[in-house]
């Protein structure tokens, strides 16, 4: 349950860096992702 948790939070902190290259040519899509995952 703790490692689901961890998992999460680095997915979160992952979609919350928009300053990363390939997050800002992506857009929403790895937000789409994490909201997918998390469905």
């Amino acid at each position: 349950m703790g490692l689901l948790l961890l998992i999460i939070l680095i997915l979160l902190l992952v979609g919350a860096l928009p300053t990363w290259g390939y997050s800002r040519s992506w857009g929403y899509y790895p937000g789409g992702i994490v909201g997918t995952i998390l469905i």
